[in-house]
């Protein structure tokens, strides 16, 4: 990935990680907790591709497992949300623009609970029976309600960050200085850069011509 997508990408997911665990999870709701790192990796996914959603998601979920209080193997969230950034990815339209807040919606509540389902699925696989004690019907259920409010307010603004990302300053300072440097060789010396070929071939040829007139001129006398 380049630079300043994986600088903006590692920002959004230590912050999102560090609001969830000191405020989202703190906040007691029933059922589930509003997941914002899976909000985060979603709004990448989407102006991103599947490639870097799954890197994304991948990093994402591994620091999730590493950071406290984690009390579930490593690797396991990291799984989870490297699957599905690169669903999410798929989702992303060609031209890279959507015409609907309805598809990033409906992707959100998707996510939401394959997210649930695969997490529980994955602990049930290593022996952790927690999601059967809580309830799995009511963390789906809650899960994508939570995400499904929280997202207008950051999905929206993580995918214009995302966008101008993208839009690399360098490169539109590397084309202006060219077109400068054009002008400058334009200006010193007369000629036209451009489409000007065959009036810089005719002064050459006349040039020569000249030449040739004033030695002719000098093997006379």
């Amino acid at each position: 990935m380049r630079f300043n997508r994986t600088l903006l990408s590692v920002t959004l997911v230590v912050v999102a990680l560090v609001v969830q665990v000191s405020v989202l999870a703190r906040l007691q709701l029933p059922g589930a907790v509003p997941d914002l790192l899976l909000l985060v990796v979603v709004a990448l996914a989407l102006v991103y591709g599947h490639v870097s959603g799954a890197l994304i998601g991948f990093g994402a979920g591994l620091l999730a497992d590493l950071a406290p209080p984690a009390d579930h193997a490593a690797g396991r969230y990291a799984l989870v949300l490297c699957l599905i950034g690169y669903l999410a990815g798929l989702a992303k339209p060609d031209n890279g623009q959507l015409r609907t807040a309805l598809g990033p919606m409906v992707v959100v509540v998707g996510a939401a609970v394959t997210t649930t389902l695969l997490y529980a699925g994955v602990g049930a696989l290593v022996g952790d029976t927690a999601a059967r004690h809580v309830g799995l019907t009511n963390l789906v259920i809650t899960s994508a309600i939570y995400d499904l409010l929280l997202a207008p307010f950051t999905v929206p603004l993580i995918m214009a960050l995302a966008r101008r990302a993208e839009n690399d300053p360098l490169a539109d300072k590397s084309s202006g200085a060219s077109d400068v440097a054009s002008g400058w060789l334009a200006a010193g010396t007369g000629l036209k850069i451009g489409n000007q070929r065959g009036g810089l071939r005719l002064k050459t040829a006349r040039s020569r011509a000249a030449r040739a007139g004033r030695i002719k001129g000098v093997k006379r006398l």
